[in-house]
């Protein structure tokens, strides 16, 4: 039973990561800045930082509106008609040779439905995507690889946004290129 509790005590100690101590990163996406406090993609305790982040200085940003124009498009609407249809019905009694079938029809009514066009109607189509895009220089620590775009979500572009003008940004963008 010990040695159970023992293996649980370090399989949990070896799970909860967090940094060395010493404000270098360890491998792990945690990093500690000079006052002690956790940055970085590890911070939050969630393990490895997935190999589709980039990182890079903060060069510029740019959001690009969606737009949109007016379009037409055949307008449907649902048309029913009423109809009668001839119901064939039998009913058969007794067995061997004496066995009878009686055969009679009835008239029943049903509705018939369809969308037909009638006219045409207006509506917004999108040409173009609503992007967030940031600029980074220095991407992933090649000092040659400068200027290049990233369509990433606006909650990033938000952040990219607020940093100072060559700040190191880490992220995991949507696409390459904006």
């Amino acid at each position: 039973m010990s040695g159970a509790i023992a293996i649980l005590i370090g399989t949990l100690g070896a799970c909860s990561g967090g940094g060395n101590g010493n404000g270098v990163d360890d491998g792990i996406g945690y990093e500690q800045d000079s006052s002690g406090t956790g940055t970085g993609a590890g911070a939050t305790g969630t393990g490895s930082a997935s190999d589709d982040t980039v990182h890079g200085l903060k060069d510029s940003v740019r959001h690009v509106a969606a737009r949109t124009v007016r379009a037409t498009r055949p307008h449907l609407v649902r048309k029913c008609s009423t109809a009668t249809r001839r119901v064939r019905h039998t009913s058969s009694s007794g067995t061997g040779s004496r066995r009878t079938t009686r055969t009679w029809y009835t008239t029943e009514r049903y509705r018939s439905c369809a969308k037909v066009r009638s006219g045409t109607e207006t509506y917004r189509k999108t040409v173009r995507t609503e992007k967030w895009c940031v600029e980074l220089d220095d991407v992933n620590g090649d000092k040659r690889r400068d200027d290049v775009w990233y369509e990433v979500g606006r909650s990033v572009y938000g952040d990219a946004r607020a940093a100072d003008d060559r700040a190191r940004l880490e992220f995991s963008p949507v696409a390459e290129g904006c």
